[in-house]
């Protein structure tokens, strides 16, 4: 799996640094399901993804929303197991986080999210 570092440029505040991407169907099918709480830095961006659901989940996180270049289209805080969001037709991607990392950065919609390939040593 390619990794990527994801930053709000408006906050100036880093989201994750170890974000998993998920841009083909069976890793967007499987998603986060059986993995334990994520730990603050780590994530998953899926794309491309308009909507998702908590079914079968074991963990709350928090998920952002971000249309082709980037920007906040919608966010939700400690989205529980077993909710859902809605469908959100402006939306290219999904980046879902640890719970409180949208209040820990600050991130609101309208702001511009940059997910940049994380570099390997």
């Amino acid at each position: 799996m390619k990794y990527v570092r994801a930053e709000n440029t408006v906050r100036r505040t880093v989201l994750g640094t170890r974000i998993g991407m998920a841009d083909r169907w069976w890793l967007r099918l499987v998603g986060l399901l059986g993995r334990e709480q994520l730990v603050p830095g780590e994530g998953l961006l899926l794309r491309p993804c308009r909507a998702i659901h908590m079914l079968g989940m074991s963990q709350s996180l928090d998920v952002v929303f971000l249309d082709p270049s980037g920007r906040v289209v919608a966010t939700y805080t400690g989205l529980s197991p077993g909710r859902h969001t809605g469908w959100h037709s402006q939306a290219r991607d999904a980046l879902e986080l640890p719970p409180g990392t949208l209040a820990a950065t600050d991130t609101r919609e309208g702001d511009t999210i940059v997910c940049s390939a994380e570099e390997t040593s």
